[in-house]
């Protein structure tokens, strides 16, 4: 996916093309179908056609938030005023106080066309003790910018997940990697042992702290190491005259 492809006046951010693979699924849309229900029919075609071309699933189900996107791993929880009524927005921030509490990942999206409507939800905004940030709003102009902007948010939040998840992986296989050549240089280091040997009694024995308490018939019966080397294994790790490192009780 190398863009969020809009035919809409309002153009989005490019998303990098190595962001998501050609062919595979961006991720998911669920959407609550109360919501979709008192929506513009129009609009919800907008919507369907945009997350297709953007390689989203759309499922409408009964849920909390208006919509929730699954993106890398993670999931992120919507509200969508559409509607924003001056005169009766106490119930859109009791929903939002309920709602952030249920949700770590929560984003509250404000259609404000007009200036009214923008000073009404400024005032609102404090009057109904609503912390920066917790959870964050995200006024737009109107309905496609706005879903614009939660697909954007989503697929962002998504793409950084999936790199963290890539990143610790990678520290993982790395210090995996190192500890295994700690453990082959130990073990090498013991008289007639060699890499081979070393590895058997990795696959067969495990860390170093298990094959330190194995005894000989132990290594000869699971790994295809000689009767001597099986001795000299024990006797390196148990006899101080072999081992001079911590005792093995």
């Amino acid at each position: 996916m190398s863009n969020l492809n809009s035919s809409y006046r309002y153009p989005t951010p490019q998303i990098p093309s190595n962001s998501v693979n050609a062919g595979s699924s961006a991720g998911v849309c669920m959407m609550n179908t109360k919501w979709r229900d008192e929506q513009h029919p129009s609009f919800i075609n907008f919507i369907a056609s945009f997350l297709s071309a953007n390689s989203f699933r759309l499922n409408f189900v009964p849920i909390a938030p208006d919509c929730i996107f699954n993106c890398g791993g993670l999931s992120v929880a919507f509200i969508f005023v559409t509607n924003w009524d001056c005169q009766n927005c106490e119930p859109i921030f009791s929903r939002v106080k309920k709602l952030k509490g249920q949700f770590a990942n929560l984003y509250v999206v404000v259609s404000l066309p007009i200036k009214e409507q923008n000073d009404s939800f400024v005032h609102s905004y404090f009057k109904y003790g609503m912390e920066l940030g917790k959870p964050t709003f995200v006024p737009v102009q109107d309905l496609e910018m706005g879903f614009e902007k939660i697909v954007k948010i989503a697929h962002s939040r998504g793409t950084c997940k999936r790199q963290d998840a890539l990143s610790k992986l990678k520290a993982e296989r790395k210090q995996s990697v190192q500890g295994m050549g700690n453990f082959l240089r130990v073990v090498t280091s013991i008289p007639g042992i060699d890499n081979h040997d070393a590895n058997a009694l990795n696959q067969a024995i495990g860390s170093i702290e298990a094959i330190a308490k194995a005894s000989k018939g132990y290594i000869l019966e699971n790994t295809d190491l000689s009767a001597d080397n099986a001795e000299t294994v024990t006797k390196f790790f148990r006899d101080p005259k072999f081992y001079l490192g911590p005792k093995i009780n």
